[in-house]
């Protein structure tokens, strides 16, 4: 099997031997080559052909983010991004994301990253060999189509029950794919809580970055906090997020117990959370590696939500809609461009016709 061809980019000597460290041992893996600015690495893609770059967000003579663009526009490949654990790496690396970059690792610090040696490397290495299988030109269009759907609204007469709750989980790929469905939702959408695999410090800044571009009010989720119409609600990165459901509403709870499904948050908790009022609930998985969601998923189907996969083709990565599909959790498969529309082609309808349509299905 031919290698994968890494390239590191960090202005950190220590950072780099690190990364180079934790790659080494993997026989799919190889490192061709380390570059401490752009600069440096500009010449060297074009000698060493990497197939996947690692690239911090915060570099000399040249950032990140003009790296990327330059490289998106010029020579697309894979790119996994190494993003410091503030405020300001959370904004480059989301940003970045936009661009074209196919995930991100967080980067503590040099002490930390010592210490957590292990756990580092699995992670690196996951990343790495899914970054490789990402269609590139499917990427850029995908990325392309986001920005032309800014100024499109869909039209909604409104939710047919209340407490109509939409849950929505995704991971690898997701922070895109979660902003593609919510652009085009309008003011008066059905409430929505959505799990994307995501670190603390990115997940308030995620719902920020939505909030400013979306007709709905995107926000992190506070326990104890009432869900809304038109209203968004996203987990915060190290807590589970649960719908809770309180006399005549519901609720969003928030719970520091341990991972599920490796995960914290963990689609699978927001799922199952949603069992006690399934047959007024949509469930809905976009693009994410691994399993998160599936069970979940097949949990809610069967006492009668709807429930909603990402098709291969639209996205990322089909690792959490495909192990869904596998289960046949699923009652569609849809196309992200058409997920917005069927959320709400769904809240329209009364209990006992989405009950039919999704047995017809």
């Amino acid at each position: 099997m031919k290698k994968i061809k890494v390239l590191v980019i960090d202005d950190s000597t220590v950072i780099r031997n690190i990364i180079k460290d934790a790659l080494k041992d993997d026989d799919q893996i190889e490192v061709v080559g380390e570059a401490e600015d752009p600069i440096v690495a500009r010449e060297l893609i074009k000698t060493l052909r990497p197939d996947v770059l690692t690239l911090d967000v915060e570099m000399p003579k040249m950032d990140g983010i003009t790296f990327l663009e330059n490289l998106m526009r010029l020579r697309p490949m894979p790119v996994v991004m190494l993003s410091t654990l503030t405020t300001k790496g959370a904004d480059i690396t989301l940003e970045a994301l936009e661009i074209g970059a196919v995930d991100f690792i967080a980067k503590p610090s040099v002490q930390e990253l010592l210490a957590t040696r292990n756990s580092f490397k699995e992670i690196l290495v996951t990343k790495i060999k899914q970054a490789m299988l990402v269609d590139q030109k499917k990427l850029r269009l995908s990325n392309a189509l986001i920005q032309t759907k800014q100024d499109t609204i869909l039209n909604f007469n409104g939710v047919k029950q209340a407490n109509h709750i939409v849950a929505i989980g995704a991971s690898t790929g997701g922070t895109e794919a979660i902003k593609s469905v919510l652009i085009t939702l309008p003011a008066n959408a059905p409430a929505i809580v959505i799990t994307q695999h995501i670190p603390k410090t990115f997940s308030g800044r995620f719902a920020d970055r939505l909030n400013d571009c979306c007709k709905i009010t995107v926000q992190e989720a506070r326990h104890g906090q009432k869900i809304k119409e038109g209203h968004a609600y996203i987990a915060p990165g190290d807590m589970h997020l649960k719908v809770v459901k309180k006399g005549d509403g519901l609720f969003c709870t928030l719970e520091d117990s341990a991972e599920v499904s490796r995960h914290k948050p963990s689609v699978d908790v927001l799922f199952d959370s949603l069992i006690p009022f399934a047959d007024n609930a949509q469930a809905i998985l976009l693009t994410g590696m691994g399993r998160d969601g599936a069970q979940g998923m097949l949990n809610l189907k069967n006492k009668g939500a709807i429930t909603l996969i990402q098709n291969q083709v639209s996205s990322l990565v089909w690792g959490m809609p495909g192990k869904a599909f596998a289960l046949n959790a699923h009652c569609k498969e849809v196309h992200l461009n058409e997920v917005a529309t069927a959320i709400l082609h769904f809240s329209s309808l009364n209990e006992a016709a989405r009950r039919k349509e999704s047995y017809e299905s």
